[in-house]
């Protein structure tokens, strides 16, 4: 859902992105720490994480957690990894950053839609998909795809046609335009993929309880902030 946080983070991760450009910064430069960007610029913690999230997902900072961490400019490099998935892009990942902020924008209208709608047919169906994504956690791609799979399932739930469209054509922008999942994320990491299942879970059942508030806490949960 578009808000006042979100409107905030885009006129702030633009000139983050613009203060870059006029001091020079390359590759590799220091850029801040978020504490110091919300002393800068006064805005709250979440506005500021918002923008940090934007600038990371279009390739324009770096984000290195621990001591001596902070933000940093990126490498200019066609591959992003995206936030919250396991996905490296290689062609036009500024196009596959804005694809998964439209479907954000979407997914609360759509799953608390779902939550209202949802049969019986629906029903079975989400817990297919459900259990098919706890099954695919030793599998990077498999995993992404069954995300998928659940999300759009979801989508078409929707009586909203305009936003099951859209919806769905966002999701098939990134599904066409990511190269592979990142083989640099463990699949081994157990805890990861347990709390990507637990949250999907979660989701699933609200939606499946038709409870319009637990449901939207569950997206909250889904989508959450960037922590640095």
């Amino acid at each position: 859902m578009v808000n006042g946080v979100q409107t905030r983070a885009e006129a702030l991760a633009a000139n983050i992105a613009q203060m870059i450009i006029d001091r020079g910064l390359s590759a590799g430069d220091w850029v801040g720490t978020m504490d110091e960007l919300r002393e800068q610029t006064g805005f709250a913690r979440s506005t500021v994480s918002e923008a940090v999230r934007l600038l990371a997902d279009r390739g324009n900072i770096e984000i290195r957690p621990g001591r001596g961490g902070g933000l940093f400019v990126a490498n200019l490099s066609p591959v992003v990894r995206l936030r919250h998935t396991l996905l490296t892009v290689r062609e036009q990942p500024t196009t596959v950053a804005d694809a998964i902020a439209v479907r954000d924008a979407l997914e609360l209208l759509v799953d608390t839609d779902a939550a209202r709608h949802r049969d019986a047919d629906d029903i079975v169906a989400l817990r297919t998909l459900l259990s098919k994504l706890k099954q695919s956690t030793s599998d990077v791609d498999a995993f992404m795809r069954a995300n998928w799979q659940l999300h759009e399932r979801i989508a078409e739930i929707t009586t909203n046609h305009m936003a099951r469209a859209v919806y769905l054509s966002m999701t098939a922008c990134i599904k066409d335009l990511s190269a592979h999942a990142d083989a640099e994320t463990p699949t081994d990491d157990a805890g990861y993929y347990q709390h990507r299942v637990a949250i999907h879970s979660e989701l699933v059942e609200s939606i499946i309880a038709g409870d319009i508030e637990r449901t939207i806490k569950a997206v909250e949960q889904h989508h959450g902030l960037l922590k640095i």
